[in-house]
């Protein structure tokens, strides 16, 4: 099979948008205890939003001290290192939030001043109890969590956030003053693994979110979402206590205090042992002993990890400013299919799925200009953001079945995708019609009355038969082994539809004496035949070269 030169940039790692004029380039960073971390993304009107740079800039702040005119020197030189990486992209909006310890910090102004002359940055210093609201937006990107009452637990190097949220909602929030950073410089730097854990005890028993977490009657998952949370995943997953790995994102209570059973007193070696970095190292042992003395004061039992915190929240909050619709599920929908279609990428056949997704996009939008645009009557489906969110998972998993067998690999996609239950956020219905249309992207077309179409809902049956067209449309072009084109368009045309391909070469090898062209339509025939049986109107095939 030759190489296609048709494939979006944007669609090795993002879902597409209605419209390239529709999106935007925004940025965030996070002035945190232990490091600046910028954030830019691209949003798209669907209400996901691709990352396309995360720099992160070092740089610890010891909570409650002032801040030395060294301190104010690195702090602008890391912020203009991350600014200036901006400079090639059109970024719209920028904004900065600064936690704990700038906020703890008795000569801020003077640093903010700085900032704002010197850079002419606007910095917003959050309170503890906003910077736990934003954390938990971000969560919401990341896991499909928005329907439950879900525990957040970040702890960050100055100050750790608790929150009880449902539904977008912030129930309960509240910031401690305990952050892995000032623990470690006050008690495990001495040795005082008992002040420790009797400090952090108090600290938690004070702030009353034992006793609001019960008046709200508990939750049902807990969270956690900081660096000190993944790299303690990280270690439990590497499972050296038992000496196997695994895959999991969750650990329980009994986990992590084998966890700190093997951190012990905190010896370099051990730790490092353990597959901490040698700055991680330095602070994980605070980190897991205040960890796990949330989870007893909590009664926490399990910890899902999120990788997405305080930076995706400010993002995704800016996003769905400027969009009424805001969908906060669609990020985390769209993990879940990336996921799974990660962990069946063999041979790397994500990357021929990819180059589908791009050229049902220009199908999919180009019919929907066609039919706004052209007045055009009959409308076959309502070409909305959903609807294309189902059809691009089908394609992205549509080769997921050939772990089990290349021969007949399109009906075990099928089932791993009807049966696997790692597609989060999406109902039942929506997972049926995922799963029949990877099912039915190639060999034969499915019938109106065919037994495994009569599972959708009625109303569904339509929309599948409109989708599996475009779904089977753009894996005839991505596999036909003579195409090699540059751009596609989909203009009205008097008789239909007219899909163009621009740029398609004519230096390749042409079977059986015929124009490139001859065979490509040959071999799409079938797959037009269907568009027409579907959609009641022609579709035809153009090959102008460019300019």
């Amino acid at each position: 099979m030759t190489s296609r030169a048709f494939s979006p940039p944007a669609l090795t790692s993002s879902p597409p948008a209605m419209d390239a004029a529709a999106e935007a380039f925004v940025a965030a960073i996070d002035m945190g205890s232990n490091s600046f971390k910028l954030l830019l993304a691209r949003s798209l009107p669907c209400g996901r939003f691709l990352p396309v740079l995360r720099l992160k800039e070092p740089l610890p702040l010891l909570r409650g001290a002032a801040f030395s005119g060294e301190t104010q020197t690195r702090a602008i030189s890391a912020l203009k290192n991350l600014t200036l990486a901006l400079d090639p992209h059109p970024v719209q909006t920028l904004r900065l939030v600064a936690t704990a310890a700038i906020r703890e910090c008795p000569n801020r102004s003077e640093l903010l001043t700085a900032i704002t002359t010197e850079l002419g940055l606007q910095v917003h210093v959050i309170p503890g109890e906003e910077e736990a609201r934003l954390i938990y937006l971000g969560v919401l990107q990341f896991l499909p969590v928005y329907e439950r009452l879900v525990l957040l637990v970040d702890i960050g190097g100055g100050s750790t956030e608790l929150l009880i949220g449902k539904q977008g909602r912030v129930l309960f929030a509240t910031s401690l003053e305990l952050g892995h950073v000032s623990l470690t410089e006050n008690f495990v730097k001495n040795g005082d693994f008992i002040g420790l854990r009797r400090f952090v005890t108090e600290v938690i028993g004070k702030s009353g979110f034992v006793e609001k977490s019960r008046e709200l009657g508990g939750f049902e998952m807990a969270i956690g979402s900081s660096g000190t949370v993944r790299w303690i995943q990280k270690a439990i997953a590497r499972d050296l206590i038992d000496g196997e790995f695994r895959m999991e994102s969750a650990f329980s209570r009994e986990e992590l205090g084998c966890l700190v059973a093997k951190l012990g007193m905190g010896e370099v070696d051990k730790v490092r042992a353990l597959g901490f970095s040698n700055r991680r190292s330095k602070v994980i042992v605070a980190g897991a002993v205040l960890l796990f003395e949330i989870f007893n004061a909590l009664s926490i039992n399990e910890m899902e990890v999120s990788l997405y915190g305080l930076v995706e929240g400010v993002v995704s909050e800016m996003i769905a400013k400027e969009n009424v619709d805001y969908d906060w599920g669609a990020n985390a929908r769209w993990r879940s299919v990336m996921t799974l279609a990660a962990r069946f990428d063999g041979e790397h056949w994500m990357k021929s799925a990819i180059q589908c997704v791009g050229i049902a996009k220009e199908i999919f939008y180009g019919l929907k200009r066609c039919y706004e645009l052209g007045d055009i009557s009959g409308t076959p489906i309502s070409f909305d953001e959903k609807e294309f969110e189902c059809l691009e998972a089908a394609l992205l998993l549509h080769n997921i079945g050939k772990t089990i067998g290349k021969k007949g690999y399109h009906k075990h996609s099928y089932q791993i995708i009807r049966n696997s239950g790692h597609l989060h956020g999406y109902s039942s219905e929506e997972i049926k019609l995922i799963a029949l249309l990877a099912r039915y992207h190639r060999k034969k077309f499915p019938r109106n009355g065919h037994g495994s179409i009569q599972e959708l809902p009625a109303g569904m049956r339509q929309k599948f038969r409109v989708l599996c067209v475009m779904i089977r449309i753009a894996f005839a072009l991505q596999q036909c082994q003579y195409m090699d084109f540059e751009e596609l368009e989909v203009l009205h045309a008097p008789e239909g539809f007219n899909v163009i391909l621009i740029g398609v070469k004519d230096t390749l090898f042409v079977a059986r004496g015929l124009p490139v062209a001859a065979v490509i339509k040959s071999e799409l025939k079938p797959e037009l035949e269907h568009f027409e049986e579907v959609f009641h109107k022609k579709i035809s095939l153009s090959f102008p070269q460019k300019d």
